[in-house]
């Protein structure tokens, strides 16, 4: 078998993810088919690239070798189609192409971004990882990526990204059956869901770690289940398990949304570009700041204009969830006050 760039993108991914379930979400494939594709290439050099352990996989000898000549060719190759695509994009009209992890403010930043560029192509591409986003964003494949990043799990972010950071600490609140013991208080304590079953989607970057970290230093060790978030509101409305959720969630009626004391589990909120990114949408371009800061214009006109409209669509989100709404004002937040025009 002869080694084909993708095959090389594969093994990158691997390394980086550290295990080939995550490698194989990141790429878009399923990890049976990445583990065949990584036993190929093994095959046709020889040996192994990887050693499989229980907690993940670990780059050999030989691996750590392949993949230092592998990433310069990867990064090169990105490079390439990056700079093919902002030419096609250049004579195929102003277009704005948007990767994000799930948010409630997507519905009205896209719709604030449609009223300000009439005539911009608008593209969304969600995905669990922001990881794999930001990698998109780096490579051309996307021009901004707005994602959240769990505390104490750093993100990877490439060299070279524009960041603006919307939110600096966003508390992460819990999803419960609403006739769970502790619904009834309006905080609830860490401690009294010590014996519910906690779920958690591992595909999340850095999800799993962060509320680990947390349970961990509470004393606490619950069981937990994986799988995806939307299999984990029928299991939480039926009373068999519980889940940590973002707190612009709305209630169902089988379903309520509650804070945690003294908010132990948090993210932040960041919007990342590349520098130009925003000329292909027919506004104006961004700066070089590599870091812009909260509500700082580093990143030029276009940037700052995008960054507001995002900005008013999570004000509007948190204000009409009730229950973020009423943490909001517990703690002063100045989202309760919309920005000066």
């Amino acid at each position: 078998m002869e080694l084909e760039v993708r095959h090389l993108r594969a093994l990158c991914a691997i390394a980086d993810a550290g295990s080939l379930h995550k490698a194989a979400r990141q790429l878009g494939m399923s990890q049976p088919s990445l583990t065949t594709q990584l036993r190929r290439i093994e095959n046709s050099l020889g040996a192994e690239l990887f050693s499989r352990e229980r907690t993940g996989c670990r780059p050999t000898l030989l691996g750590h070798s392949v993949l230092s000549r592998a990433r310069p060719l990867v990064a090169e190759m990105a490079v390439l189609v990056s700079e093919a695509r902002a030419a096609a994009d250049r004579s195929a009209g102003p277009r704005l192409r948007i990767g994000s992890t799930a948010s409630r403010a997507l519905a009205g930043w896209l719709r604030r971004l449609r009223e300000r560029l009439p005539g911009t192509d608008i593209s969304l591409q969600m995905d669990v990882s922001a990881n794999a986003l930001l990698r998109q964003v780096a490579g051309g494949g996307l021009d901004v990526a707005f994602v959240h990043e769990v505390e104490g799990c750093p993100l990877r972010v490439p060299a070279g990204l524009d960041r603006r950071v919307l939110v600096e600490r966003e508390p992460q609140f819990i999803s419960l059956a609403r006739d769970h013991p502790a619904a009834g208080s309006q905080i609830v304590e860490l401690a009294d869901l010590a014996a519910d079953r906690w779920m958690i989607d591992p595909t999340v970057d850095g999800e799993w770690d962060g509320l680990r970290r947390v349970l961990g230093a509470a004393g606490l060790n619950p069981p937990v289940l994986h799988g995806d978030y939307l299999t984990a509101s029928s299991l939480i409305a039926v009373g068999e398990a519980i889940a940590p959720c973002q707190p612009t969630s709305v209630p169902r009626e089988d379903m309520v949304v509650r804070p945690l004391r003294d908010d132990p589990l948090g993210v932040r909120l960041l919007l990342f570009s590349r520098p130009g990114a925003y000329e292909g949408a027919g506004i104006a371009g961004v700066g070089t700041s590599a870091d812009a800061g909260a509500g700082a214009d580093g990143d030029g006109p276009g940037g700052a204009e995008v960054y507001a409209d995002l900005e008013a669509a999570y004000r509007e989100a948190a204000l009409q969830a009730v229950v973020y709404r009423q943490w909001l004002m517990r703690n002063k937040s100045p989202l309760l006050h919309a920005p000066a025009a």
